[in-house]
């Protein structure tokens, strides 16, 4: 037999790479294992920059210069557990790099870190996978991304994990979500309130402290709240705020209360708890200003309800309030000023605060925050309303200066309550000179400027209750407040709209600002609101008739009337009949215009004369006139019994001198006889005497008007010069002198050239009745046909008169 040989061992395959183990010092070297196809090398790989991001933002800064994250993104999804759980680790330390959240974003990772929250993930990529998304659901993007990609639901699973890790960031990033509606909608959908209540009993204070930061989110709904009180919230969070070793939760806990407070059955069992004593409890005693400012707050909302109210007065909160205005904390002073305001409803706390409460609130009205002015004006915008005593103490407190500068503030809820305090101090007249004093017009500028409604109608109130006299209306109007005033009637609010209207109405309390309203076109702005049914409204209706009253040149050319109480006065001109919606010229641009050939413009220009009048004869009949009875003879006599003389100005002339004297504008009287007597000057005679109906077309005034319009260069023809007037030249004279001897009469204007005086009368049988009784007949006074006589004036007569 041969001798046994021994086999030699075969060769390793010439294709397999022997086994090595690779050390390495760079990161970058790190990196560019993570595009390895082997299991092993990437999670050592994945565990190396984990530990290597763990040391700072340096760190991380590098790894995203070096390009990790996005191989890493692809390790997020990958089969092998191990490295799937050390990739989502990384991102969980990543995320809180701004430059890599915004790559994050880029890359559209989020729906991926969602995966890793599945039930089936083990417990760290739980805790590494909620960290990634709390800090990328800070930034407004990533918070649409986690909600729309359904990330809410594995969060509030999450609640209720083992560890506290999981919960802590699951709970971080619902109160990140939450800050957005969309997401608190869906949070009630998903009945989270219980999971996050159960939190509350954490032995971790972050835990609880978050959970109660979100409760303050959520509970502004009132779907939230109902939630709440049914899952016994409000029994733990009195609970916490009872507990002295949990104070650190105090300040969160009592923001809570306050929104609760909102809803009225979880306010009910607040109160029967006893909550309302503790939150005074906390508002008196604590020494922590946000404690303070969350008890205020609570105080305010609660202060809502009647009840509420009589509770605290009864415990003498308004001390309590007054106190907190004196805070050092912006935050306190608010909600101490909010609660006042609240409390203002009860007339005892409103009486409290007229010595103990305004002179603070006054002095928080120069304070450099505007949150803080616009609380304190609102509290004093409650205080002074109805309440005369309120505004009085506010004005004495040096309150009239800080209010106007208020209205200059750029919050407009300060602007509004500082203007209506304003208005309910103008309601006393020494208070209203004291505020006109202040140049109250220029300020009001720039609130009726504004383009907030609620500034627009608070605004345009406080003008209508400042501009009570001509000195405040004609500086408002040199201020140029009218335009935007006129401007405000256009609003498609109905309150700026009535308030605007109510404004006009006092501003035109006198020509000359009814004039430049009118200019502004304030007219034709209230006759179009007026016109329709849903826009109109008393004061616009009451302002339209103002400035028609007080333009009674406009309101006769418009209308074709002026009763008995439109007065004529010096200015007054008739231009003839104008079209409602037409612009009427001023009298000064009418003046400098040419003649030409429209009708003459009839002026009314009258002053006062010592120089006497020259000798008249008195009529033994009995006087007549607005109340009193006529005479047989059926004249019209003078009502005064005082002589009232007459000037009438150069190119005006003298309505009243006899035919015979030029019209050198000499002083004439209107005497009391008729014009039947010798030596009487009245209308019809200055105007060329009685004519019979016959011969009234071959009454040649035409002629004569057009010579003075010639003369004179103007198509304004001063009514004195006229020597021969029809119907509505003397017309309108009798109105004009009627008005200035205090006989009561109308000017109606007819067609076809005609106008006529209706006059008032007391009828025979009414003599010697006792008691003021009205007029009971109404005459047109004849100054054509039977100069000096009346008309009865009905329906039949009175239509066979205007035809004539």
């Amino acid at each position: 037999m041969g001798k046994k040989v021994k086999k030699e061992a075969e060769p390793p395959p010439k294709d397999v790479f022997d086994p090595l183990t690779v050390e390495s010092k760079k990161v970058a070297t790190v990196v560019l294992m993570l595009n390895s196809p082997e299991e092993e090398i990437l999670a050592k790989a994945c565990e190396a920059i984990y530990r290597f991001a763990l040391k700072g933002e340096e760190n991380k800064a590098t790894l995203l210069e070096l390009g990790a994250v996005e191989p890493l993104t692809k390790l997020l999804t990958h089969e092998d557990k191990i490295v799937r759980r050390n990739a989502t680790m990384i991102f969980g330390i990543l995320a809180s790099n701004n430059d890599v959240k915004k790559l994050l974003r880029e890359l559209d990772v989020v729906n991926s870190v969602i995966a890793r929250l599945a039930p089936e993930e083990e417990v760290v990529i739980h805790e590494f996978a909620s960290l990634c998304l709390a800090n990328m659901s800070v930034e407004y993007t990533s918070k649409v991304q986690i909600f729309e990609q359904g990330g809410l639901e594995p969060l509030i699973r999450l609640l209720s994990s083992p560890d506290p890790d999981v919960k802590k960031n699951s709970i971080e990033c619902i109160y990140n979500l939450v800050q957005d509606f969309r997401c608190r909608a869906t949070l009630q959908e998903l009945n989270a309130i219980p999971p996050i209540l159960d939190l509350l009993k954490s032995e971790y204070p972050i835990i609880q402290l978050l959970a109660l930061k979100t409760l303050g989110v959520i509970t502004n709904d009132k779907a939230s709240r109902a939630m709440l009180r049914e899952n016994q919230g409000v029994d733990q969070l009195i609970k916490i705020l009872e507990t002295k070793e949990l104070n650190d939760l105090h300040i969160e806990a009592l923001s809570v209360v306050a929104n609760c407070i909102e809803d009225m059955d979880t306010m009910v069992l607040i109160q029967q708890t006893g909550g309302l004593k503790k939150l005074l409890s906390f508002a008196e005693n604590s020494t922590i200003p946000e404690i303070q400012k969350n008890a205020a707050r609570a105080i305010a909302k609660a202060a809502y309800d009647p009840e509420n109210r009589k509770l605290f007065h009864e415990l003498e909160v308004e001390k309590c309030l007054v106190s907190l205005l004196g805070s050092e904390n912006d935050g306190t002073k608010i909600a101490a000023s909010q609660a006042i305001s609240a409390m203002c409803e009860n007339s005892g706390s409103k009486e409290f605060f007229n010595n103990q409460g305004i002179p603070q609130l006054i002095q928080l009205l120069k304070s450099d925050s505007e949150e803080v002015r616009e609380a304190a004006a609102l509290a004093l915008a409650n205080l002074t309303t109805c309440n005369p005593a309120n505004a009085k103490a506010a004005a004495e407190g040096d309150g009239i200066d800080a209010l106007i500068n208020t209205l200059s503030s750029k919050r407009d809820g300060a602007i509004a309550n500082a203007a209506t305090v304003l208005t309910n101090m103008a309601m006393q007249e020494p208070l209203r000179l004291g505020i006109q004093s202040h140049d109250v017009m220029h300020a009001l500028l720039s609130p009726l400027h504004s383009a907030n409604t609620i500034v627009q109608s608070k605004a345009a109130l406080t003008v209508a209750a400042t501009a009570c006299d001509a000195e405040a209306r004609t500086e408002l109007r040199n201020a140029g407040g009218l335009e935007p005033l006129v401007e405000l009637l256009r609003s498609k609010n109905e309150e700026v709209r009535r308030n605007a209207s109510w404004a006009v109405m006092v501003c035109a309390g006198d020509e000359p600002m009814a004039v430049e309203l009118c200019r502004l076109g304030a007219l034709e702005i209230l006759e179009e609101i007026n016109v329709s049914v849903s826009r109109k409204n008393k004061f616009s209706e009451a302002a339209y008739n103002k400035l028609l009253n007080n333009y009674l040149s406009l309101k006769y050319s418009q209308t074709g009337y002026l009763s008995s109480s439109n007065i004529i006065s010096d200015g007054f001109y008739d231009y003839g009949r104008i079209n409602p919606g037409t612009k009427l010229l001023p009298l000064k641009d009418l003046c400098l215009q040419e003649p030409s050939d429209q009708r003459a413009i009839l002026l009314i220009n009258s002053r006062s004369s010592d120089v006497s009048p020259p000798p008249s004869t008195e009529d033994k009949s009995s006087d007549v006139g607005y109340g009193r009875s006529i005479s047989s003879s059926s004249s019209l006599r003078r009502a005064s019994k005082e002589k009232t003389n007459f000037h009438f100005s150069a190119g005006f002339g003298s309505p009243t001198e006899e035919k015979s004297e030029p019209t050198s504008g000499r002083n004439t009287a209107v005497s009391k006889s008729t014009t039947k007597e010798k030596g009487s000057r009245y209308v019809a005679e200055k105007m060329g005497g009685k004519i019979p109906k016959e011969k009234l077309q071959d009454f040649s005034w035409e002629l004569h008007i057009s010579e003075l319009k010639f003369q004179l260069k103007s198509n304004v023809v001063p009514i004195g010069l006229i020597k021969k007037g029809i119907f509505y030249h003397r017309a309108l004279l009798f109105k004009a002198l009627a008005d200035k001897i205090g006989v009561g009469c109308s000017l109606v204007r007819g067609e076809y050239g005609r106008a006529w005086n209706e006059v008032k009368l007391m009828s025979e049988s009414r003599k010697g009745v006792m008691g003021a009784l009205p007029p009971l007949e109404v005459y047109i006074v004849d100054l054509m046909f039977h100069p000096g006589s009346l008309i009865k004036l009905r329906s039949r007569e009175a239509d066979h008169y205007r035809f004539l």
